[in-house]
């Protein structure tokens, strides 16, 4: 009798730049991550990991505007761009063993997921990696998405200026889009850009905001566990 393949299911992953390299590159968090995906790949799960520019893409973008001075917007979003590629090929050379060898850019077309995982990076100016990790989901059918980044939830206002701000471990996305601007800027702080906001909740896409500083949260998640973080469903 012929067995059929089963499909991969995908699980996308979107790693912060300032996880990456906050000031130098971090190998820590490197090996530490690579131990857990590895894990869990061993467990039966796939991964779509798009990574973020973290200081590189800060540092050459701040070059460039005191070397010329007046930088085009488009330059400067390319500067950053160029920057996710890089971290995106380091993480295809320590996942060499497991990853696709080609670095997926432009998440509009078609992924195949043959491997167990997949290396993502940014496309072009004006699309943010959350934006591109979303339609990477819509295109592998993934139900679920992990946000790594350097905070603990999502609030319902910033707690940086506002000491009453309170943590958020689950909410919809209607609520969620009410809590952040209606539009997309490269220099926005928002936990999620508002324009994969509004794409992952046309897909009934699950993301799930955690501290990539804290990877056992990442793991519970991932095992099903209670964790450290927000979910918008």
């Amino acid at each position: 009798m012929i067995q059929l393949r089963k499909k991969r299911e995908y699980v996308v992953v979107s790693v912060g730049g300032s996880l990456i390299v906050p000031d130098g590159v971090d190998t820590t968090f490197l090996q530490d991550f690579h131990s857990l995906i590895v894990d869990k790949i061993g467990t039966g799960l796939s991964f779509f990991i798009i990574t973020g520019g973290g200081k590189t893409a800060r540092r050459y973008q701040e070059a460039a505007t005191e070397t010329h001075g007046g930088m085009s917007r488009d330059d400067l979003d390319w500067l950053g761009i160029h920057s996710t590629r890089l971290n995106a090929h380091l993480f295809r050379t320590i996942f060499s063993e497991h990853a696709q060898p080609r670095i997926v850019k432009n998440p509009t077309k078609r992924v195949s997921g043959k491997a167990p995982v997949i290396i993502g990076a940014g496309w072009k100016p004006g699309w943010s990696t959350d934006y591109c990790a979303v339609l990477a989901a819509k295109q592998l059918g993934a139900k679920k998405m992990v946000n790594l980044s350097n905070i603990d939830y999502v609030y319902d206002k910033d707690p940086r200026k506002f000491p009453d701000a309170k943590k958020i471990e689950e909410i919809g996305w209607k609520e969620f889009r009410t809590l952040i601007p209606k539009e997309w800027d490269p220099g926005l702080s928002s936990p999620f850009d508002p324009v994969a906001a509004r794409e992952a909740e046309s897909l009934g896409l699950e993301v799930a905001i955690i501290n990539g500083t804290k990877l056992e949260e990442f793991d519970n998640y991932l095992s099903g566990k209670p964790f450290i973080g927000s979910v918008i469903k």
